[in-house]
């Protein structure tokens, strides 16, 4: 959970690929309107949560149910059901096979399936079918970030031992996360000695790479004078750069240079000229700096 969401650090070296029979899928949510905040969710976020819609198809087979996807469930579930009908898929779990897609596919269709207020049952692979790109109104997510879990509790589910210990393990464990407006999928957080910002790129990972060692090479990669470039994590497919940034300064502060850097990068990203030697002993500089999380 927020423990994975840390600085980049570990063995360098290629992205973990996981596996479904023979299928692998590097990029699980490519297709999705918010790819990068998909990743981010999943691996960066401690507490948030944002509503889903059925496709029409699945719509038509279900009926519309209020769906909540939350970074975590109690207890690491895959989905849960509440007694009115409304249906919970957790983010942030042990996936079944190779295809992240497929795995949350597969425990909506199974809350939806299950009665009201009961527990859900998720098969231990769930083999080849929907995925979620098919089963989901394929619109931006509306993210709330929480500072608890509390949203997983109805009015009278306090005295559920099980949920309330594993609500509060949940909640030791979140440390203050912001996100910021000045560009997609960019979250601000404070762990115990500093502060960071964290960026999902949204851009193709050799493309990204390219660019963002155009503007390391040109001095363009910082967010200030008193930030550092921490190293970038690899994530489904795409890049997350990470920055350290002084323990005392807000969150709103760094709207203004997340904005400028988002406009550096776009501008990086449009050249299509072959990188020049210095940018090359960027990009080999930043490559290892590069840390797998899945």
């Amino acid at each position: 959970m927020s423990k994975r969401a840390k600085t980049p650090r570990g063995r360098a070296g290629g992205e973990k690929r996981e596996k479904i029979r023979d299928v692998y899928v590097g990029r699980p949510f490519q297709g999705l309107a918010d790819e990068p905040e998909w990743v981010a969710l999943r691996e960066l976020v401690p507490a948030a949560s944002a509503p889903l819609k059925l496709s029409p198809a699945f719509a038509e087979k279900y009926g519309e149910r209020q769906i909540t996807l939350a970074t975590v469930l109690p207890m690491a579930w895959p989905a849960m059901t509440k007694p009115d009908g409304r249906v919970f898929i957790g983010l942030q779990r042990h996936v079944q096979s190779g295809d992240v897609s497929r795995d949350l596919a597969v425990a909506l269709q199974c809350g939806l399936e299950t009665p009201s207020g009961q527990s859900v049952d998720i098969p231990a692979l769930p083999g080849l079918g929907d995925r979620l790109q098919d089963v989901i109104e394929n619109a931006p997510l509306e993210i709330t970030v929480h500072t608890g879990f509390e949203f997983w509790l109805d009015d009278n589910a306090a005295d559920d031992p099980n949920v309330r210990a594993s609500l509060e393990r949940a909640n030791a464990s979140i440390f203050p996360t912001v996100k910021l407006a000045a560009a997609p999928a960019t979250y601000w957080c404070q762990v115990t000695d500093r502060s960071h910002v964290r960026l999902v790129l949204g851009d193709d990972e050799d493309r990204a790479l390219d660019a963002l060692s155009r503007l390391s090479a040109g001095g363009g990669l910082l967010l200030g004078d008193d930030t550092k470039f921490a190293g970038m994590f690899r994530a489904h497919g795409l890049l997350a750069p990470v920055w350290d940034l002084p323990l005392e300064t807000p969150a709103e502060h760094w709207e203004t240079p997340v904005a400028q850097f988002a406009k550096r990068y776009q501008e990086a990203l449009a050249v299509t000229d072959p990188l020049t030697s210095a940018e090359r002993r960027a990009k080999q500089g930043l490559i290892g700096r590069q840390q797998p999380l899945r």
